[in-house]
């Protein structure tokens, strides 16, 4: 497999164009499994892992910053920090909600710690708190660039007009930029090209979609009569509808053209629009992963970037 690397943004970041998704660990994949798909990924050329401080606070058991506590295992055991781009996010921490500038602070730190790093590549802000001064959370996100904690900064789930608030802040106090921006973008949810697109290309940031295989219905296995044991089932099924259906049957046609899975073609799809630097997709067994690495190297045609266009045209309005 080659492993051709894209910059963040306007970033030193040069990452692998698939991002690992780390939701898994700690939740549908337990130590084990999340050290055996780490271990397959990086084999593979992969260097970006993407996961959160809040992951996975909602599985009974877990107190959040479960799936740190395990990357951080994992790069001890192997040795491998300064070889992978780690991206997580602040404000959803049970202990740590929100993002006042303590809270920022403390809650990086803590990330930190499970992660057993002293940097972190790439923070985001993960969810807006209205409730705190965007002034205050910029420039405490600063901070940790200038104190050397983090490396860069980065938005996730801000509506445009906070992003375009988030940068005239920016740039009147002189802090450092964000580079990089995580929405909800695929196949069957494409509103990303019109709410959020300029504003990626006129800053300059680099876009890693979430929910890239739309919580696994762009994997094919959610069709009409198929009855699916899984976690995120039920956030799968409903795009089955006739948008979804169109979508699958593109996907179908240009997937058996090219000899490759319905998932490494959604995937090959996301990784070709403008502005996307690496989607994001997680791999809860080991057996997922080959599908997920492969989209790096499947090289679609003008016509079928189209016609997957047109299947999906629908999913612009949501």
């Amino acid at each position: 497999m080659t492993s051709p690397r894209r910059a963040i943004g306007t970033s030193d970041l040069q990452v692998f164009p698939l991002s690992l998704g780390g939701n898994v660990f700690g939740w549908t994949a337990d130590r084990d499994t999340s050290f055996a798909v780490l271990d397959a990924y990086t084999a593979a050329g992969g260097n970006f892992v993407d996961t959160a401080d809040g992951y996975s606070a909602w599985v009974p058991g877990n107190t959040g910053g479960d799936s740190e506590s395990i990357l951080g295992e994992w790069f001890s055991a192997r040795g491998r920090r300064d070889d992978v781009v780690l991206a997580t996010k602040v404000s959803q921490h049970p202990d740590f909600k929100g993002l006042a500038a303590d809270n920022i602070r403390r809650a990086a730190d803590a990330s930190l710690e499970r992660l057993q790093s002293d940097y972190i590549d790439l923070y985001y802000a993960h969810f807006d708190d209205p409730s705190v001064p965007l002034e205050e959370t910029v420039a405490a996100l600063s901070g940790l660039v200038d104190a050397g904690k983090v490396r860069h900064i980065g938005i996730s789930n801000y509506s445009p007009e906070r992003i375009e608030e988030w940068f005239a802040i920016t740039e009147r106090e002189g802090l450092h930029r964000a580079v990089a921006l995580q929405p909800h973008y695929n196949l069957v949810e494409r509103s990303y090209e019109e709410k959020y697109r300029p504003l990626a290309e006129r800053e300059g940031l680099g876009v890693m979609p979430y929910f890239a295989l739309a919580a696994g219905f762009l994997t094919g296995k959610y069709r009409d009569g198929v009855t699916v044991d899984s976690a995120r089932a039920g956030g799968a099924a409903k795009y089955l509808d006739e948008t979804g259906r169109s979508v699958l049957a593109a996907l179908d046609e240009v997937a058996a053209a090219h000899g490759a899975s319905v998932a490494t073609t959604a995937l090959a799809w996301l990784a070709a629009q403008p502005t996307v630097t690496a989607p994001i997709a997680s791999a809860r067994t080991l057996e997922q992963l080959p599908d997920l690495l492969a989209s790096v190297d499947l090289e679609l045609t003008a016509d079928e970037l189209a016609a997957l266009d047109g299947a999906s045209e629908a999913a612009k309005a949501a």
